[in-house]
Order: structure tokens, then C-alpha cells, then sequence
């Protein structure tokens, strides 16, 4: 079993770097990957921050060798500058950059999202959503992404505020659009558990409609916890693992 996507006190995580790894050694974990946020993301690293962010990798990865396998990740945001090299990167759209220059969040709260609809999309949710996917679309060839990173994290507070239909006909070419052309660079989509963990939904995302698809077409699932606290390194895979493929060893 392995977790490639967690975040520590180097972004917007908990716990620090090796709280996280001894956490994941404690559960048995084969493989470990730290995936802070890059820059562009508010919650991200400043770009003086990542030599110190890797060399505290490159510490850890070296004390527990024999114990776990300690991959040094990325969250890659869709409006990132930090492109230097790292053992993977998750790609993810977080904002939408308008014209005038300000943003729209699509993962902050359920509020900003309807404000960010109202305000730039004349309180149309389908033409934010297609918006939201036509930036998904672009993630990978973008970020130069290693993962697809929640691919409808539009849909983070569906469960508490329902302001779309995920089953609309609108909302459901946007996201099949998006995920038709990820499909092409091969690249797995994670199913991660992080909006369950923090109180947010009561399964992961992506929903087991758009899971489905990506296995019909030819596509890969990676289990994902986005963790932000030790506590919930791996969270619920036990769970994932009886209803989607068993993703086998790490990758990378």
C-alpha cells in the first residue's frame, strides 16, 4: 500500500515532513510521497521555500531507507511557476484565472463558489463547471503532471450545499470532454479520500460515475488520501480497495 498525496507544515498540512512518514511506517505503508502545494496556490510554497523542502525529503528519505520508500512530490496547481524537478508531480485546478485579472476558487468554500458564478458567470453553475473542465483538460499538458488530482473537486461541497446538478447534461459533457483528453496522455487519475476525512463529503472523488468511465476507457485509478494531518494518511483505502482495482505497487 502506498499514499503519494499529503501535505505538511511546509504548505497548508499539520504535522511536519517525518511526523507524516513515521505515521505511514506505523501503518505499514510500502511507499510514502510528500506532495505539498506548489506556488500559484495561496496555500502553496513560496518558491525560496522548495530547497528547503527537498532537502528535508532527501533527510528523511535517507533515515528511514529499509523502512518505507520516501518519494519527494509535488501538488502542482494549474497556476504554478515552480517547474523544477521532483520524483512526481499531481496535477490540479484549484482557481480559475478571469480576465481581470482576479480568480475564482473552486475548492475554498461553498460561498466562494456561488459568489465566484454569480459574479463572473452570471450565476450560471454549468458554464462555470464548463470552464472549471476546460482548464481539467488542459491540466496535464499544463502542469506536466505525473497524476490527475481530484478531477471534479468542483464537486467538494455537493453534499452540503447542492448548488448544480452533477447529472445535468451540461455538467456531464463538460467533465466527459475533460476526461476524454486525459484519458490520451495516459496518465491515472486519483480517487481521493481528502474532502471525506475533513468532513466535506461522504465518499471520494471523483464520483463512482466518472471512476466508471475512466476503467471503461482505458484509464487508471491510483488511491489518494490527500492528507493534511497524520491521522488520516491512507484514509478509508481499506474501503476503496473493495470497490475499484487494487492499484498494485507504486509507480514511481
Amino acid at each position: 500500500m502506498f499514499d503519494l498525496h499529503m501535505h505538511t507544515v511546509f504548505s497548508d498540512g499539520k504535522d511536519t515532513a517525518e511526523d507524516m512518514v513515521r505515521e505511514a511506517i506505523r501503518m505499514g505503508l510500502e511507499a510514502v510521497g510528500i506532495s505539498d502545494h506548489s506556488s500559484g496556490d495561496p496555500c502553496g510554497m513560496k518558491l525560496e521555500t522548495v530547497p528547503a523542502y527537498k532537502a528535508e525529503i532527501a533527510r528523511i528519505r535517507e533515515k528511514y531507507a529499509g523502512q518505507i520508500r520516501v518519494l519527494c512530490g509535488l501538488e502542482r496547481d494549474f497556476l504554478t511557476d515552480d517547474f523544477s524537478a521532483y520524483d512526481y508531480t499531481i496535477g490540479s485546478v484549484h482557481w480559475l484565472c478571469m480576465p481581470d485579472g482576479h480568480h475564482v476558487s473552486i475548492d475554498w468554500t461553498a460561498e466562494k463558489l456561488r459568489e465566484g458564478a454569480e459574479k463572473y458567470f452570471g450565476g450560471d453553475m454549468y458554464a462555470l463547471a464548463e470552464a472549471y473542465y476546460g482548464a481539467e483538460a488542459r491540466v496535464a499538458e499544463v502542469t506536466k503532471c505525473d497524476i490527475i488530482g481530484h478531477f471534479d473537486l468542483m464537486t467538494k461541497f455537493i453534499e452540503q450545499d447542492p448548488a448544480f446538478d452533477p447529472h445535468h447534461p451540461r455538467y456531464v459533457s463538460a467533465w466527459q470532454a475533460a476526461a476524454d483528453k486525459l484519458l490520451k496522455t495516459g496518465k491515472p487519475f486519483e480517487i481521493n479520500t481528502g474532502a471525506i476525512s475533513r468532513g466535506y463529503r461522504t465518499s471520494p472523488y471523483p464520483s463512482g460515475e466518472i471512476c466508471a468511465y475512466i476503467l471503461s476507457h482505458g484509464g487508471k485509478l491510483l488511491f489518494s488520501s490527500d492528507a493534511h494531518a497524520k491521522e488520516n494518511i491512507a484514509f478509508r483505502f481499506g474501503e476503496l480497495a473493495k470497490v475499484w482495482p487494487d492499484p498494485g505497487k507504486c509507480p514511481f
